[in-house]
């Protein structure tokens, strides 16, 4: 199997597409057509909230899938309803690879070495269940957070190395109060440059022929004066960049982020491509009953607008 970021690229390349959907689901915000409660489960309200994220996630995956290669899903918003939810994380995740997408897992671990292992083997890696090898998962990246050391990451790194799989590591991220700790001056440097520091000795076994590194890091868009200085420091990491549309950044507060041969970075946005209904100029547009068609041409918005900045060769 190719390594990720060769596998990441290529698929980048056939899309001629940066661009991550998020897969957020939030329950109030699907549309009604896609609340279809089944009969043998109505009294059963978390299932019948799962069937419907489910079935929204499956309509955005086939308006998305022609023009992205990549989705997000972030678990939270899947535990939010328990074992149904889990269901439908594990469903979509079945789905967007049968659409031939790549699946980044948003789960942001992060704990002592044999709890990492565990998530490690959860999400990237295998189970063997008496002699049966399963992929609980099957993600093809994940998130993880380094808060508790290398000793954290290395079941992460080495699962990753084993299967042919992703990691991004949290360096700077997107949400205000990021800097509270990881701006925090270490000597002459910020804590977030730190941990930016140790990604590429992390991940200098796993570079691929296109240069890049499987192992990634999660950079907000949100503090662009960061991240010119994060793309010297990690100039083989692909960058997982939250932060575009509903947070406030733009197509052009990245485009250092993304290195000469128009490689090095992909794009996340949930709330502005899912409901995408119901913000301007869509909301006027076409509303929630042509929902679709919002989204789809949000995404082409968003594409062509990276487009521009990227110079993607």
């Amino acid at each position: 199997m190719e390594n990720f970021a060769d596998r990441l690229i290529a698929t980048i390349r056939v899309k001629n597409s940066p661009v991550v959907v998020g897969l957020d689901p939030y329950f109030t915000l699907i549309p009604d057509s896609c609340k279809q409660k089944p009969l043998t489960l109505n009294k059963d309200n978390l299932a019948y909230a799962a069937y419907g994220i489910l079935e929204f996630n499956r309509q955005v995956i086939d308006i998305i899938a022609p023009f992205v290669g990549i989705v997000k899903p972030q678990i939270a918003f899947y535990e939010l309803y328990g074992y149904w939810g889990i269901w439908a994380y594990t469903e979509t995740v079945k789905y967007a690879k049968q659409k031939e997408l790549i699946v980044i897992g948003d789960i942001k671990r992060g704990d002592v070495p044999s709890t990492a292992e565990a998530y490690a083997n959860a999400h990237i890696g295998e189970v063997q269940i008496d002699n049966v090898i399963e992929s609980p998962f099957s993600t093809d990246a994940i998130t993880v957070n380094p808060f508790l050391g290398t000793d954290s990451l290395l079941p992460f790194i080495q699962t990753a190395k084993k299967n042919h799989k992703g990691i991004f590591i949290l360096v700077k991220t997107s949400n205000p109060l990021s800097g509270e700790f990881q701006d925090l001056l270490c000597g002459k440097r910020k804590l977030h440059e730190i941990i930016a520091e140790k990604i590429p000795v992390w991940g200098k076994e796993l570079i691929g022929k296109q240069g890049y590194s499987a192992i990634g890091a999660v950079v907000g868009a949100t503090f662009p004066q960061e991240l010119s200085i994060l793309r010297k420091i990690m100039p083989a990491a692909y960058f997982l960049i939250p932060g575009y549309g509903a947070q406030g950044a733009t197509a052009k507060d990245m485009k250092c982020c993304f290195n000469p041969d128009g490689l090095g970075a992909i794009i996340n946005a949930s709330r502005s491509i899912l409901y995408a209904y119901n913000l301007s100029p869509w909301k006027e547009k076409y509303g929630v009953s042509a929902w679709k068609e919002a989204t789809r041409e949000a995404i082409i918005k968003m594409n062509r607008e990276l487009e521009e900045i990227s110079g993607m060769t």
